[in-house]
């Protein structure tokens, strides 16, 4: 299968392989890394490492988006991800936005960004709007309400024909608002409004969540499912900071699977993963 990989998006030309995308959390409070970076000068140093070690996009954060986290202000947000972004897009490197908010994508797309990655799937309209006149490359995740209350959104007959349908509807209704579908990339939304076996029967049929033919972008770095798979003797999940084997595990399955990107918190382990991958796949020709 190499559908996503030959896919050309504005301003990200394919690459003929899965393309990393390492999260930067500019935030107090995300799952996985929430404090670390908050300050400019630790994300600016973080984003360059992520390249360094193989990311192909930074994607930028100001906004934790994990079960139960509040929601953050445009002007908060604004502080946070501007700066950041106008200097790794100064060094060069491809950023993504990742915001629901379409001031802080249009600030962003003006730093330099030149992906928006939007986790509530068009809510805004906006953001909508934005991309459909900037003509960037736009994130349509799927999930159910807000971080707030998405847990208890968790129900489905058949989770994958179900996603199916809402984000073939999410998709239909941006394009409707003027984004071109060569625009879009499609997102599960692994973890939210979702549970463990959710999340394992969506990475299970990766294939039929392309809906209208588009690439997919998976995000399951260190998620909760995981570790609730890596449980310890003790009869407690594995702590998010070792989630990072089976992470890279399933990065691998993602490539062979030809999604078109994957986005993890430790970018050398994943582009290594996708490594392997293409030298099996070219060894196989």
């Amino acid at each position: 299968m190499t559908g996503d990989l030959s896919v050309d998006l504005p301003g990200l030309p394919g690459l003929g392989r899965t393309r990393v995308l390492g999260v930067l959390n500019v935030t107090p409070d995300s799952f996985s890394d929430g404090g670390l970076f908050a300050g400019t000068e630790a994300a600016v140093r973080h984003g360059m490492a992520l390249a360094e070690a193989g990311a192909d996009i930074v994607d930028v954060g100001g906004e934790s988006t994990r079960p139960g986290a509040q929601r953050v202000g445009e002007d908060e947000q604004l502080r946070r991800v501007r700066p950041v972004v106008t200097h790794l897009a100064r060094e060069g490197i491809p950023v993504s936005i990742d915001t629901t908010r379409g001031s802080v994508a249009r600030a962003a797309l003006d730093a330099g960004a030149r992906l928006v990655n939007d986790v509530s799937g068009g809510s805004d309209p906006l953001l909508v709007e934005l991309v459909a006149e900037s003509g960037v490359a736009f994130v349509l995740m799927h999930t159910r309400g807000t971080s707030a209350d998405m847990s208890g959104r968790a129900r489905y007959g058949d989770v994958v024909t179900e996603v199916a349908a809402e984000l073939e509807k999410r998709l239909a209704a941006v394009t409707e608002r003027g984004v071109r579908t060569d625009q879009v990339l499609v997102d599960p939304g692994i973890g939210f409004a979702k549970n463990a076996g959710h999340n394992w029967r969506l990475l299970a049929h990766l294939d039929q969540l392309r809906v209208g033919g588009r690439p997919l972008l998976v995000g399951a770095s260190r998620k909760s499912f995981l570790g609730a798979l890596l449980t310890g003797s003790d009869g407690q999940p594995r702590a998010v900071g070792d989630r990072d084997d089976a992470t890279q595990a399933l990065t691998a399955i993602l490539a062979a699977e030809a999604v078109w990107g994957v986005r993890v918190h430790a970018a050398r382990p994943a582009a290594d993963a996708v490594r392997v991958v293409v030298a099996l796949r070219q060894a196989g020709r």
